[in-house]
């Protein structure tokens, strides 16, 4: 009950119940929320601290920007029925109505913002995918490694647009996806709400330190990002290390090739992986790995990669 006073003083302020709202329907950067209640930026940070500080809301850094999202769903779940029946009962209030439509804007700013970043990069994305098998093909292929077992708590490595978490995130507890750029976030975030996951978890952090507890994903998926690492075995350590009991590490991306200019024009660090270098890395990372599939048809080959947390296994088997 200690809390209790804080919370309920945190929303004195007309000001915070409206960011409380506003964070229900999205996480927002303190610049959009301080749009749609058109008050500064330093005013609507020092509201912001006032609810993290009662636990109602959660900041976090990515690039310049400052991202605000919901505090842990305990707390602020029941705080949410008690206001939707005051709503019943009394009706929804004008500011609501006025902030839902302001919100609009800011989607639909972010929309015009992601819609130019992938126009000035289609080309590039284009010409690789034309090197390799349709990306439908690739998708199937993962779906069909990762099987009909519940997916859990799921992470993305790398997920620029999102758009494994697209596929596999309505299938999961829990989606979080990672990347270290910023724009590809803001265009994951477009993607994911336009397909009605805006619960998805996105997170700006580095394949070499990522930004989740260990023991906290159930799947983690690595797709075409593996060839950008300067120390691959130390990328899939990562990624192994946040696998709980019964953990999969899935990892899509190209099979050992000779395509030079993809260095200088892709940033690829590596030319593709031979199997037997995968398999290293899972079984450095103390995870049984095997090659699930090679996909043909192009001048790059596509692989599929999974390791599996031993352990597992061994419960399974007794």
């Amino acid at each position: 009950m200690a809390a209790a006073p804080k919370i309920f003083a945190s929303l004195a302020d007309p000001t915070r119940l409206r960011i409380l709202m506003l964070l229900r329907a999205m996480e927002l950067s303190v610049g959009e929320i301080a749009q749609v209640l058109g008050q500064s930026q330093p005013r609507v940070s020092r509201h912001v601290k006032i609810l993290i500080d009662a636990g109602l809301a959660e900041r976090r850094k990515e690039g310049s920007w400052v991202f605000v999202s919901l505090g842990e769903r305990g707390r602020t779940e029941p705080l949410f029925q008690l206001l939707d029946r005051w709503t019943e009962l009394d009706g929804e209030n004008a500011w609501m109505t006025a902030d839902a439509a302001r919100l609009a804007a800011v989607r639909a700013d972010r929309a015009a913002a992601a819609e130019r970043y992938f126009a000035s990069h289609a080309g590039d994305w284009d010409a690789l995918r034309s090197l390799h098998v349709a990306e439908s093909e690739v998708e199937a292929a993962i779906a069909r490694a990762l099987g009909e077992d519940p997916y859990g708590r799921l992470v993305d490595i790398g997920t620029g647009t999102g758009r494994m978490i697209e596929l596999f995130g309505p299938k999961a507890e829990r989606a979080l996806g990672i990347d270290r750029s910023p724009e590809m976030l803001r265009l994951a975030r477009v993607k994911l709400a336009d397909a009605g996951l805006e619960s998805a978890e996105l997170r700006q952090g580095d394949m070499y330190a990522l930004p989740s507890p260990s023991g906290s994903a159930d799947t983690v998926i690595i797709h075409q990002v593996l060839h950008y690492a300067q120390n691959p075995a130390a990328a899939v350590a990562e990624a192994a290390r946040l696998l709980g009991p019964g953990g999969r590490l899935l990892i899509a991306d190209f099979a050992a090739h000779e395509r030079e200019e993809l260095r200088s024009r892709d940033a690829h660090a590596r030319l593709g992986f031979a199997d037997e270098s995968v398999l290293r890395y899972l079984a450095e990372a103390g995870l049984e790995g095997e090659v699930v599939e090679h996909l043909e048809g192009g001048e790059l080959t596509v692989t599929i990669w999974l390791g599996v947390q031993p352990e597992a296994r061994l419960k399974v088997v007794a």
